[in-house]
């Protein structure tokens, strides 16, 4: 059978045991010992055993379970009731009113969370019930909302670096820096957003009163915890302090003495973040485990090398391959969640990324771009099932609310292909080149 013919095998068994409800890492473990006993001569017992050892006991991959249990201490704290009561005098005045307390909110929680759908969680669950209380049209809040809670994944920390750097061997204290200014940036294009559909909404929107100096004041000293332990966490980075992993757990730290200091941290809050992060790093590990069988059986049947050795001959321009891998993206994640499309992706397409002299690190917050475009595709976009618990609307029509926001992620995207250093050149400023 020919490499063409094994590789749609392959990817027909994946999508095949994906239908019948296979969990994803089990599902890449089983295509990949398929692949070693069907199409190589290698033994599976010792290659496998080294795939699954090596694929989940990497350094920097320590930094994930920490920072998953920071976010789930902060998720189950009433910290983004007190950013919102913050935040509102503070953003007021723009227009869309309080509509922008979603995106700067969901910011903030980015730059200490590190997950798209956790941020979409703790922010939504205060924001969504004041908006829509306060009269303001439910296809704005929940839209927002939607399309701010993608930042998750491209503000640093993000779990969704952390597993791509450990797979494609980049650094990722480097790859959270290449995040900052692209990450910024889109928090802006969606406040502009924001302010763009409140002009087209005006008459619908309560008219929010000019905050007095006081009010202002409130509300920047509540803001300033979330603050300070975006401080404590990315600032150890940047300034060489700690590594990704050492952070982690200066961040850990800080958001138990934060809920400590509101008189939050309780026996109950300890248990559940806990378990809640076990839960996901297990999910996690599970994935990469499975991700790592299936690539050692695509590296022995040689698939990616062919990959690479086609790109390099047929002259492929870099551009044209974004665009068609971006299209391939956008079809993923109308079925697979944001880590599944890293995991399952990353082993064929990064040395076609290499051998047409693409960077691996822009590709990389290219990818996250294309998984937060994911997380609000349906029908299995992750932020669209997290309002849908929270609101309880309909799925698809939390997806068309959103649409203005996928519009200007496909935006960002663009922007980062005509302009790399975007996300080029704050890592090769504060690392010397």
């Amino acid at each position: 059978m020919s490499l063409l013919g094994i590789g749609l095998f392959l990817a027909g068994l994946l999508f095949l045991l994906l239908a019948f409800g296979v969990y994803i890492g089990l599902a890449l473990l089983l295509v990949g010992l398929a692949g070693l006993a069907f199409f190589t001569g290698a033994p599976p017992g010792p290659n496998v055993a080294t795939a699954l050892w090596t694929s989940t006991s990497g350094w920097s991959l320590a930094a994930l379970p920490l920072f998953v249990w920071m976010g789930e201490v902060l998720y189950r704290s009433r910290l983004a009731q007190s950013l919102f009561q913050g935040l509102a005098p503070l953003l007021a005045w723009l227009p869309g009113g309080l509509l922008h307390v979603n995106v700067v909110a969901s910011t903030l929680f980015a730059a200490v969370i590190g997950s798209s759908a956790a941020t979409t969680a703790t922010v939504g669950r205060f924001t969504l019930p004041e908006l829509l209380r306060r009269g303001y049209p439910k296809p704005l809040a929940l839209g927002s909302l939607a399309g701010a809670g993608t930042l998750g994944f491209l503000i640093p920390p993000s779990v969704i670096m952390i597993v791509y750097g450990v797979m494609a061997e980049v650094s990722v204290a480097r790859l959270f820096m290449a995040g900052v200014v692209p990450g910024i940036l889109l928090a802006l294009l969606f406040m502009l957003t924001v302010v763009v559909l409140a002009l087209f909404r005006w008459g619908e929107l309560p008219q929010e009163p000019l905050p007095s100096l006081p009010q202002v004041a409130h509300g920047l000293f509540a803001v300033l915890p979330v603050l300070l332990l975006i401080l404590m966490v990315l600032g150890s980075i940047y300034l060489g302090v700690a590594t990704p992993t050492e952070a982690a757990a200066i961040g850990l730290v800080g958001a138990f003495a934060l809920t400590a200091i509101r008189r939050e941290l309780t026996g109950s809050l300890f248990r559940e973040s806990l378990l809640g992060a076990v839960r996901t790093t297990s999910m996690i590990g599970l994935i990469l485990a499975g991700a790592g069988v299936l690539t050692l059986a695509m590296g022995f049947i040689g698939i990616p090398r062919a990959l690479a050795a086609w790109a390099a001959d047929s002259g492929v321009t870099p551009l044209l391959f974004i665009f068609f891998l971006s299209l391939v993206y956008v079809v993923l994640g109308w079925f697979l969640d944001g880590i599944s499309i890293v995991v399952l992706t990353i082993s064929v397409i990064l040395p076609v990324v290499k051998a047409i002299g693409l960077d691996p690190l822009w590709f990389g917050i290219y990818l996250v771009l294309m998984v937060e475009l994911a997380q609000i595709t349906p029908p299995v976009g992750f932020n669209l099932f997290v309002i849908q618990s929270l609101a309880g609307e309909d799925l698809f029509r939390i997806a068309r609310y959103s649409l203005p926001f996928m519009g200007v992620l496909l935006l960002m995207v663009a922007l980062l292909v005509a302009f790399p250093g975007l996300a080029t050149w704050l890592p090769r400023t504060m690392t010397g080149g």
